[in-house]
């Protein structure tokens, strides 16, 4: 039997990096909500959907700008 009846949230940070955190207790510094909340399942189904570059947004924006300008000439 599972027992775990806790909430989470899924949280982000500014590379975009997903993760869940307890409902209950204040997130920590650097991250946000996302908006979605549920079990552990729920939440972790939700960021399987959502993260489908696990670059970080430092890096795919570095990348994106070495492409862009590569093209230029």
């Amino acid at each position: 039997m599972d027992g775990d009846t806790q909430s989470y949230v899924v949280v982000l940070n500014d590379e975009e990096q997903y993760s869940i955190w307890p409902a209950d207790r204040d997130l920590p510094p650097g991250w946000r909500g996302d908006g979605v909340s549920g079990s552990e399942a729920e939440c972790l189904a939700h960021i399987g959907e959502v993260w489908t570059d696990m670059r970080p947004l430092s890096l795919r924006r570095a990348l994106q700008r070495a492409t862009t300008s590569h093209g230029e000439g």
